[in-house]
């Protein structure tokens, strides 16, 4: 799976909508980059987003829904994460969304909304946030917990090198 592009808005500290273009030269070229700043800088909101575009949760969060949604920027009426991805079998655009009653701040929260579709056509493959979940796996190969999950048995510092091996 290669995540192509996140878009996102009102998400966490991240007021407003975001987007990062993962197939920008920038990040194309060295092949690797890392996510950096200070507290409080929006960094686990980007991993966040890629994880609620997919799977409708995150985490630190897990389930995000009708009754409750501490993601949701203070003061805003509406949320939403995308994630434009593509593996061997085609590229997808899944996206998660959420708001409140008429979009406002202090409106009652609404069920949260999970699509995904083929990024080149725009066709929905499935609108239901487990069938969603369902396209994902069978797309990625990878449910939520072995997407979140980090290997770290299997990686080991090579002390000679400075460099990790697997």
């Amino acid at each position: 799976m290669r995540i192509l592009q996140i878009r996102f808005r009102n998400l966490n500290s991240l007021a407003g909508e975001w987007q990062i273009d993962l197939t920008h030269p920038a990040f194309v070229s060295d092949g690797i980059f890392a996510i950096t700043g200070p507290t409080g800088a929006g960094k686990s909101t980007i991993l966040d987003a890629i994880c609620l575009a997919l799977y409708g949760r995150t985490p630190r969060l897990n389930r995000v829904g009708r009754h409750g949604n501490e993601i949701m920027s203070r003061q805003t009426g509406e949320c939403f994460a995308e994630v434009t991805f593509q593996t061997q079998s085609g590229r997808y655009r899944c996206h998660w969304s959420q708001r409140r009653a008429r979009k406002k701040p202090d409106g009652e929260l609404q069920a949260p909304k999970h699509e995904i579709a083929n990024a080149d056509s725009g066709e929905i493959f499935e609108a239901s946030i487990r069938g969603v979940a369902a396209q994902i796996e069978a797309a990625t190969g990878m449910d939520f917990d072995r997407f979140t999950r980090s290997d770290r048995k299997s990686t080991r510092l090579n002390s000679s090198h400075g460099r990790r091996s697997r």
